[in-house]
């Protein structure tokens, strides 16, 4: 090296958002009561740091940092006496690092002195111990906050903040992969780099993260008190090096530990399982991932090489080719190219009779590229091995990778595979219109040699353009091209046999580019076939496009069936790159069906996983669906917070489609509170014509909210301008619900001779498509203006209609709405909790007490409630008078009081049925 880079301490704490919850919740506490919590995480996450902040952030009394002292810590009385003393009556917090380097009988002191803590006052007790070797026993039942590594984006931004960005993109990607997620380690790999290494002038050292960096920030936590342990510990990490997960058979390691000692000791009474590792059932794990590779690294090398050699016979006896070949090719010393035993590993990564996860194909592929002479067939090795990175749904493993193929001489067709990859990484984590000309590059380099990955390539990129709401990028990419031969390749290498998926590819595009180019009679049949072929695929990809095709044709049951065929595949395949995408698939067609707790469902668990495989793009996908789905219920809070989340990926990444749904959902909240100008004026942007317009796509799907909203804001005109386009939209089928949406839209919009022919079709219509909320939304407009042309006997009907619908589908929101307009004709349901100032208004008086309170002008109130402003202002009076206030603003005042706790009523109401805790 030539040099050192300079660090900057980090400015910020990244990440760790709910660990700061929980201690900021200990912290508010203290002033009424003590608290005791246990900070646990493995060497380098940041338990220091967090402790540090703890103690910066409180400010209601003194702090003390105990340190392992056997005076100060001889019995468990002798502490609760210093800890009374210190606070001398104020709150007092307590820290304490590294608890587990204490002594046995000074953590026994202090679990017991933890357990009686209340008898010392409002003392808070915050330990941290390393989670490199199971909690000790003293300290074991203290409530425990456990820390994670870094997701990605938090670990980039950490890099980024420390070494303000100057990392170039390769560096950047081999650091954060090799990193792990562990903050310590990063910045100690990047303190290591010269300015030069940093900004990818010179190559990087190899390993970036060597054994003394490892061991540094493992702080000797890897030692072992003997030669047999210190071998159990180093077999066990070596053998993880050819496994599927942190975990490996505990069979496999007796047996190579029985060759790889002598005869001698194999006689020996077993020692006790070493403090570093984990037993569950059959299976052998460190507790600590940081532990488990500085224990590799600084293994001696033949005594490694002798442990992969054990591995190797143990696992070739049983027939294990591909982990046998692997440790076999990890045992050998000799030339660091040997292109025969590249090609056999390579031969069975790719060999689909051999069973094994795409992670461990991965390893093998990567392996087989060290080993291959030829720089062409490395990079096509890396691309490889990169292919199947982001099957196991690692992106940050394919990065890398992709960046060691990229730096080799390779023929187009590799090339091109490696652009694709690389698209599709970014089309799941990344800038979509990046991840567009990457995978518009990808099909131009496929087009010759390999013509079945090339359109791969192109449908890609239309999905990437799609997702970006680039309709003349969509339409170039999905430009007609010649019918495929039968028996294509799949997008991704794997080890299956021709189908039809080259078929179904093709048939999807040309109904995609029919619809987007407006020839809606053209589109319906190529899509019905995509539909049709899903029917007897058993494979995630064509079955994800079966699904796709059939939401575009609006046929939701089929878009159900495809994508929960297309999970379970997925699952079954252990790709967990697919999952969130067919997770995503089931939330829409859930949704599109009027099924928001189902959708919520998915989109919860497409969530989770997608943010496990690296998908911020998916997680936004799956965010904007639970904001729709929570928009209808009477959670504000959810729906502001999941509208948030999404967008914030949305902008950075240029979700057009993501973005365009959750700015819905937040107009779809407000419109359901009865804010109709808010909602107007968001949807207004979203569905109007002009350069802010909202996604290509699903802009329709939002203009009966729009219509609704505009009518009572006054903005009939806009209403009736987007309803023209609307009608066409309806009209080509799509969308089970548009019909009964227009007649409903119709109605609004009609004279009153015409209404109520209007509301009546489209209930009629709703009873044809199904869905419980949108024929309640249809009730509850219909009794709304059958209320206010004095037909109080059918409007009860309707309401009570809407209420019973909006009930049964969980819109507690709209649910309230028509509440009020049973109240307001008398027929109110019995009430329920305790009485507040509110109550003693009429259900009018109320409605509009709830406008004023939101800032609305007595003429925004009339025109939303279709009465005079000489009524509102008669009501305004009595509602001033009944709760004793003289202003707007006390008013404002005393409805957000109101309501903030009906919903903590809500809120406890539903945590003590669903048995959830606070």
């Amino acid at each position: 090296m030539t040099g050192e880079t300079t660090v900057r301490t980090a400015v910020r704490i990244h990440g760790h958002g709910a660990q700061r919850r929980a201690l900021r919740a200990l912290l508010d506490g203290l002033p009424a009561h003590g608290g005791r919590l246990l900070l646990a995480g493995e060497p380098g996450l940041g338990r220091t740091t967090l402790l540090q902040w703890a103690a910066r952030s409180f400010r209601a009394g003194p702090v003390l940092h105990l340190g392992p002292d056997p005076e100060a810590t001889a019995t468990a009385g002798h502490l609760l006496d210093t800890l009374r003393a210190a606070a001398d009556g104020a709150p007092l917090l307590v820290c304490v690092d590294d608890a587990h380097l204490w002594d046995a009988p000074a953590r026994s002191a202090l679990g017991r002195a933890a357990e009686h803590l209340d008898s010392a006052g409002r003392v808070g007790l915050l330990l941290s111990v390393a989670s490199d070797r199971a909690v000790a026993p003293a300290l074991a039942r203290l409530p425990v906050v456990r820390l994670d590594p870094l997701a990605p984006p938090r670990a980039a931004a950490l890099l980024d903040d420390v070494t303000d960005g100057a990392a170039a993109p390769a560096v950047r990607e081999r650091l954060l992969a090799e990193a792990e997620g562990n903050p310590a380690l990063l910045l100690a790999m990047t303190r290591r780099l010269s300015p030069a290494e940093l900004r990818g002038h010179r190559p990087l050292p190899g390993p970036p993260a060597d054994a003394a960096t490892l061991v540094e920030v493992a702080g000797g936590a890897e030692a072992a008190p003997s030669a047999r342990a210190r071998d159990m510990l180093l077999t066990v990490a070596a053998a993880v090096r050819a496994s599927d997960g942190p975990d490996v058979d505990a069979g496999l390691v007796r047996d190579a530990l029985r060759r790889l000692r002598p005869a001698r000791e194999s006689g020996a009474r077993p020692e006790p399982l070493p403090a570093q590792l984990a037993r569950a059932g059959d299976r052998l794990r460190f507790h600590s991932p940081l532990v488990r590779r500085t224990v590799y690294a600084i293994g001696a090398p033949d005594r490694r090489r002798a442990v992969h050699g054990a591995l190797a016979d143990v696992l070739e006896s049983g027939g294990d080719r591909l982990p046998g070949l692997l440790h076999r090719s990890w045992s050998l010393s000799g030339p660091a190219r040997d292109p025969a035993r590249a090609d056999r590993l390579a031969a069975v990564a790719a060999d689909g009779t051999a069973p094994a996860p795409y992670r461990l194909r991965a390893t093998a592929y990567a392996r087989a590229a060290e080993l291959t002479a030829d720089p062409a067939g490395r990079a096509e090795r890396y691309t490889a091995a990169a292919e199947q990175a982001l099957l196991a749904g690692r992106p940050e493993q394919a990065r890398p990778l992709l960046a060691a193929a990229r730096d080799l001489a390779a023929p187009a067709a590799v090339r091109g595979r490696a652009e694709l990859v690389r698209g599709l990484v970014e089309l799941g984590d990344g800038p979509v219109g990046d991840a567009h000309q990457s995978l518009s590059l990808a099909a131009s380099l496929l087009a010759e040699a390999a013509p079945a990955e090339a359109a791969t390539a192109a449908l890609a990129a239309a999905d990437a353009a799609w997702a970006a709401g680039d309709l003349p990028a969509c339409l170039a990419t999905l430009a007609p091209e010649p019918a495929p031969r039968t028996g294509g390749a799949a997008s991704l290498r794997r080890p299956h046999g021709p189908t039809t998926v080259a078929a179904i590819m093709h048939d999807h595009r040309v109904g995609m580019r029919a619809l987007l180019e407006g020839r809606l009679d053209r589109a319906g049949a190529p899509l019905g076939q995509v539909v049709e072929r899903g029917r007897t695929e058993d494979r995630p990809e064509p079955l994800l496009r079966s699904a796709a095709a059939a939401l575009l044709l609006g046929d939701v049951d089929a878009a159900r069936r495809a994508g929960a065929r297309a999970l379970a595949a997925a699952r079954q395949l252990g790709s967990q790159s697919l999952e969130p995408r067919a997770l995503e698939y089931l939330a829409y067609a859930e949704l599109r069906a009027g099924r928001h707790q189902q959708a919520r469902t998915h989109a919860e668990e497409g969530l989770r996983t997608a943010l496990r495989a690296g998908q911020r793009n998916t997680a936004a996908h799956h965010r904007a669906v639970l904001a729709l789905a929570a928009s209808i219920e009477e959670e504000p809070d959810a729906v502001t917070r999941h509208v948030t989340e999404a967008l914030e990926t949305a902008r950075r990444h240029g979700l057009a489609q993501a973005a365009t749904l959750a700015q819905w959902a937040a107009a779809r909240a407000d419109l359901g509170r009865g804010r109709p100008f808010d909602a107007a004026d968001r949807l207004g942007l979203l569905v109007l014509p002009g350069p802010g317009r909202g996604h290509f796509a699903v802009w329709r799907l939002a203009v009966p909210c729009f219509v609704e909203a505009a009518v009572p804001a006054g903005r009939h005109e806009e209403a009736r301008e987007v309803l023209t386009d609307f009608a066409g939209w309806a009209a080509f089928g799509a969308d089970p619900q548009a019909a009964a949406q227009l007649a409903r839209c119709r109605a609004l919009l009609a004279p009153p001779d015409r209404a109520d022919d209007l509301y009546r079709q489209a209930l009629a219509r709703h009873d044809e498509a199904g869905g419980d909320f949108e024929r309640a939304r249809t009730a509850l407009l219909y009794g709304k203006w059958l209320r206010r042309r004095r037909r109080p006997r059918e409007a009860r009907d309707r309401l009570g209609a809407a209420l019973a619908g909006f009930e049964r589908c969980g819109a507690g929101v709209w649910a309230a709405q028509a509440r009020d307009e049973l109240r307001a004709l008398g027929a109110a349901p019995h009430a329920t909790g305790t009485p507040t100032p509110l109550g003693r208004l009429t259900p009018q008086q109320l409605r509009i007490a709830r406008y004023v309170a939101e800032g609305a002008t007595n003429r925004e109130v009339a025109l939303a409630l279709g009465v005079s402003t000489r009524t509102v202002d008669y009501h305004l009076r009595k509602v001033f008078a009944a709760l004793g206030i003289r202003s707007r603003l006390e008013l404002a005042r005393v409805v957000g009081q109101a309501e903030q706790g009906r919903a903590a009523r809500r809120t406890a109401a539903h945590q003590e049925k669903t048995g959830a805790r606070p």
